[in-house]
């Protein structure tokens, strides 16, 4: 008798599960945004390719690598200079895509090497899309291999 209340329990509660799942899938259906909250609230990102320059971005590079060697990778490394900084391409892909200005330059270390570094500054790429954002990659230091192979993802 006590397996009987149990089972029909079980059915009960697998009906009232299979009730409330097909009212949520046969209810109504998504309707198109109306009038005002297409103008209010899905009036998407507005772009104006206004972004820092290439060397305004070399500090928070020097700053991202010393953090990145000395916390991940136990290294001592830092980047003490800068050479040759240029951009290399502006909006490269679509107009309706976030802008980006992708820069190269040369960065001498701390252990006396010269390595490329290939760099992108992305409008509204910062913390929780405030200022401009940095991407960055030094070929033969991508130890994780982000932008592998040499830091080729880094460019456009």
């Amino acid at each position: 008798m006590r397996d009987f209340f149990s089972t029909f329990r079980t059915l009960i509660l697998a009906a009232a599960l299979g009730a409330v799942l097909g009212g949520i899938t046969l209810g109504q259906q998504a309707q198109a945004a109306g009038v005002l909250e297409r103008g209010i609230w899905l009036s998407g990102p507005r772009y104006d390719g206004e972004m820092r320059a290439c060397s305004e971005a070399l500090g928070t590079i020097t700053q991202q690598f010393a953090e990145k060697e000395s916390k991940f990778w136990n290294s001592s490394l830092e980047i003490t200079g800068y050479a040759d900084v240029h951009e290399i391409a502006f909006r490269p892909w679509a107009n309706d895509s976030i802008p980006r200005r992708f820069c190269t330059a040369s960065a001498m270390l701390n252990d006396g090497r010269a390595r490329q570094v290939h760099f992108s500054v992305i409008e509204d790429g910062g913390f929780a899309g405030f200022d401009s954002g940095v991407e960055w990659c030094v070929v033969g230091l991508d130890r994780n291999w982000a932008y592998n192979p040499s830091c080729k993802a880094a460019k456009p």
